[in-house]
Parts: C-alpha cells; structure tokens; sequence
C-alpha cells in the first residue's frame, strides 16, 4: 500500500494537473502538425522515495514553468522509478523541452522523441 501512496497518488495528480489532453489517448501521428511527444530521462537518485509532499512539490514546480512557457508545450504524464523519472510532453522541439528543465530545475539527462506508441492492442 506504500507503492500506492509514493507513486499512484502523485502521477495522477503530476497527469491531472498539467494536461489539457489528460484522459485522452494521445499518439505522435494524431498529433497537430508541430507538436512532437518526447520522452525525458530525469536521473534523481532516490527518486523511488521521494515523498507525496515532495512528489507534490515537483509537480507544482513544474507546473507552474509550463503555465509560464505557455500552451505549446505540454506535460502528459512522468514515472517514477528507483533512480529516474520519465516524463511525456508534448512540445514544438527539444529545445523547448530542454528550457522547461532549466526553468524548472530538473535534470534532463536524456531527450528523445516517440516516434509511434504501441500496446498489446497492437498485436490485435
């Protein structure tokens, strides 16, 4: 019940709070000509026990960059796991991407753009 608390509490309000496309199912072909998905790796040691309060904080840190920068670019949804954070966004170019992070303070350690999403539904 621990796990639950650290981590499914925080993402969905990490989800909720950023998103306007939160809910939706949004892939990198369906997305308005400009826009591209990005993957970050964020490596922060301890990430994994990192507290709901300071999961919150994150949040509302980057928050509050995003509703700075403006509506191109766009935080959908982040994992965490023992020593990372994985974030998607939406966003023109990595450079934005990269800006978010220095505004922000978080590591961007690895950028890459999604290029396709797939799911056991694609083997169907």
């Amino acid at each position: 019940m621990k796990f639950a608390k650290v981590l499914i509490i925080p993402a969905l309000s990490l989800i909720l709070c950023c998103s306007a496309l939160a809910g939706e199912s949004v892939k990198p072909e369906t997305l308005p000509e400009g826009q591209h998905m990005y993957v970050i790796e964020r490596v922060i040691p301890g990430a994994g026990k990192l507290t709901s309060a300071e999961l919150k904080g994150i949040a509302q840190t980057s928050c509050g960059v995003l509703k700075e920068m403006g509506p191109k670019i766009q935080w959908l949804q982040s994992y965490v796991t023992g020593d990372k954070i994985f974030c998607v966004y939406l966003a023109p170019n990595e450079e934005m991407i990269r800006e978010h992070a220095k505004k922000g303070g978080f590591p961007a350690n690895a950028v890459s753009e999604v290029s396709t999403i797939i799911s056991p539904k694609t083997a169907e």
